[in-house]
């Protein structure tokens, strides 16, 4: 048997290392992979990223089963083609994936079906959102309406600060596209109070596995401070979700939303990850929609899934994700990203990466933004590496994390110093 995952970040090494715990396995192809995947044993390195390539491969190496990791080829429609050639493959279509790739599409769409979330208006030209972040002052959200890989949100506690992200985000002028669309817009939405967290499930059309919780720490500063990344760390579970909020959030969010796209025309396969509010009374309310595993979290779950993960997605694909269920280590995982100098704006590449510890049952490294040149491990990205433990408690995983931490260096590594700190204040 042989699979393939599509990507190249730390939720893609993640999928694939827990993948090649699955007995019979003959080769776990890794599309690009990074310098992470090329060191494990199980694991090959494919250089290929164009989506008729990665078919053509595919079929030559008779793969059983493929997996999508980042959101941009499911954006593009790479799920359409692999079905239209017969092959198999876990993760939504096109139309699907616009719950993600347009965050206007998301709000028409939870609004139609009445699935709880923030008040929101759009905006292609900048004059009528100055004015309406006038009208509605500030703490205040403005987000891009297309991919921003987890970075094009600004959480706008003062007027200067929304009017500013309005003018990064759209030009001075509205630029068609295809179609009479265009090119760029904005969301904007009201500031919702509560904590924040991550609830992801699998669905097969019809069916959902919800996955273990997690909660993710998105600014990049101490204290949940300065701008937002794609994600600086995370830990499973999240104690926020209690049996409440878990119910509740599959009730009102995750069931209405499958049922939603099904009756819309656009069934929902896939991984999908639902981002939530959760008020202090416990109410819940959707912040976003991604249609894939989120990264950072993806470690963390996957560190703690003891279920054979590919028997989920073979019942996924199958439609029969009714007939499985998903068992969990007892304890916490954590996981900190190592992050590179200037991140999260340009981040500096090429910078050696030195200390890389083995992997243990309770500590692994997943690598992101690496690539291996000539031996050496390099910086190649924002984040780069995703220090992944387990532990009894939250704090004997943090713990277990920051000692590791301790050995690793790469010039400009900067890192959290808190992840975990919500939960240990609970």
């Amino acid at each position: 048997m042989k699979l393939l995952v599509i990507g190249s970040g730390g939720r893609e090494h993640a999928l694939a290392w827990r993948l090649a715990k699955t007995p019979g396995l003959q080769r776990i192809f890794v599309a690009p992979g990074n310098a992470g995947t090329a060191r494990e044993r199980e694991l090959e390195n494919v250089n290929i990223t164009d989506p008729r390539a990665l078919a053509d491969f595919a079929e030559q190496e008779h793969v059983l089963l493929t997996v999508v990791g980042p959101e941009a080829p499911l954006a593009d429609g790479i799920v359409n083609l692999f079905r239209a050639r017969g092959l198999r493959i876990f993760g939504p279509t096109k139309e699907a994936a616009q719950l993600e790739s347009s965050k206007d599409f998301a709000k028409r769409f939870m609004a139609r079906h009445n699935i709880p979330t923030a008040r929101f208006a759009t905006f292609a030209e900048r004059a009528s959102a100055h004015a309406y972040i006038d009208r509605h002052g500030a703490p205040i959200v403005i987000k891009a309406d297309g991919l921003a890989a987890g970075k094009g949100v600004v959480v706008a506690m003062s007027l200067k600060e929304a009017h500013a992200a309005i003018d990064t985000m759209l030009p001075e002028k509205c630029v068609a596209g295809p179609g009479g669309t265009t090119v760029a817009r904005v969301v904007i939405e009201e500031y919702l109070e509560g904590e924040e967290a991550s609830f992801i499930v699998m669905v097969d059309g019809k069916n959902v596995l919800p996955l273990a919780s997690s909660q993710d720490h998105k600014r990049i500063g101490d204290g949940d401070t300065g701008p937002n990344t794609g994600g600086m760390g995370a830990y499973s579970p999240a104690p926020v979700v209690t049996p409440e909020v878990h119910a509740r959030t599959m009730r009102e969010i995750i069931l209405p939303t499958v049922r939603g796209m099904a009756a819309d025309g656009i069934p929902y396969t896939g991984f999908l990850y639902a981002g939530l509010m959760i008020s202090k009374d416990g109410a819940v309310r959707t912040v976003e929609f991604n249609c894939r595993l989120g990264d950072p979290e993806t470690q963390p779950i996957m560190m703690r899934l003891k279920s054979d993960l590919l028997t989920l997605l073979e019942h996924a694909v199958a439609g029969r994700l009714n007939e499985v269920e998903a068992s969990w280590d007892r304890r916490v995982a954590l996981g900190v990203v190592l992050a590179a100098a200037n991140y999260p704006g340009k981040p500096r590449t090429g910078d050696r990466i030195t200390g890389l510890p083995k992997g243990s049952d309770d500590s692994h490294v997943f690598h992101a933004g690496t690539t291996d040149t000539d031996g050496l491990v390099l910086t190649s990205g924002g984040r780069v590496l995703c220090v992944t433990t387990l532990g009894d408690n939250i704090k004997q995983a943090q713990k277990l994390a920051y000692d590791t931490i301790v050995g690793i260096h790469f010039d400009g590594m900067q890192y959290r110093h808190d992840i975990g700190h919500r939960a240990l204040s609970r």
